[in-house]
């Protein structure tokens, strides 16, 4: 009982510790300067403003920050998964000589090892070479290239426990390889699909360095960055980037309410064997 007890109190700190950051940003973007920096710190009782959201939304692009975010997430999201669920099959169904299925998946993996910015120049002078600088197309292809790596190696795993007998029923039936795996393989994976979606579309969601090196003009430029400019030479608006950081919040938080259900299924997926 007492095991139990300490389980849930840690297990509600926890939670305070992760909810307290994002309850003192929309208590910013709600609060007058004056509050923002009183001390003690104004936690509940302060006169609310809507001023920060209004200056957010009709004195500056937002707008089109969210919609270039959405594009190039969401672009990069569905090629990442395009080009990365047909290669995680083919590494979870076919054995190579010398074991190299398996080397080739750590060799991919590992380009996520790499830190982003020893990258950063060359990418820059390829994009220049392409004509692709400040455009989203230049976003949606370097996103898609780190977001691969993920997608092969979580749907590999999703791939393996799917029973191999099922697609040799499939194409006992008169379905090729390519069909089984549309017909029966993806739809049976479908929640590992969502939990990768989630997973490539946030990071894509917050990438920042990038964003910030590539896009120059609101034109295209993505949310991180658009909310990064609130930080000035003269002043930081602290209610501004508030405000924009909890409605940047909002489109990623429908997205994982609507696929919760996926979700949970695929991040247990291959918990349990037997």
């Amino acid at each position: 009982m007492k095991a139990t007890a300490a389980a849930a109190l840690l297990l509600l700190l926890a939670v305070l510790a992760a909810l307290l950051p994002v309850y003192w940003l929309a208590t910013i973007s709600l609060k007058q300067p004056v509050d923002q920096f009183a001390v003690p710190p104004v936690w509940i009782r302060f006169t609310p403003t809507l001023e920060h959201f209004r200056e957010i939304l009709f004195a500056r692009p937002f707008l089109t920050y969210v919609w270039n975010s959405v594009v190039v997430a969401g672009g990069s999201t569905l090629l990442a998964l395009l080009l990365g669920a047909p290669a995680a099959y083919g590494l979870a169904r076919f054995r190579l000589p010398h074991e190299l299925h398996e080397r080739l998946s750590f060799w991919i993996l590992s380009t996520r090892m790499f830190p982003p910015i020893i990258s950063i120049v060359p990418l820059f002078l390829m994009m220049n070479r392409l004509d692709l600088l400040n455009t989203r197309a230049s976003l949606v292809l370097i996103y898609t290239a780190f977001n691969l790596p993920l997608v092969v190696w979580m749907m590999r795993g999703f791939f393996e426990e799917v029973p191999v007998e099922l697609e040799e029923a499939a194409m006992v039936d008169g379905l090729n390889r390519v069909q089984a795996l549309v017909r029966v393989v993806l739809p049976l994976t479908a929640p590992g699909l969502a939990a990768t979606a989630v997973f490539c579309l946030i990071v894509a969601w917050n990438e920042f360095l990038f964003a910030l090196v590539l896009t120059q003009t609101d034109r295209v430029m993505t949310l991180p960055v658009g909310i990064a400019a609130q930080v000035t030479q003269f002043e930081i608006r602290w209610g501004a980037m508030s405000a924009a950081g909890v409605l940047a919040m909002i489109p990623i938080l429908i997205f994982a309410f609507a696929v919760q259900r996926y979700l949970v299924r695929g991040l247990s997926m291959g918990a349990v064997k037997g």
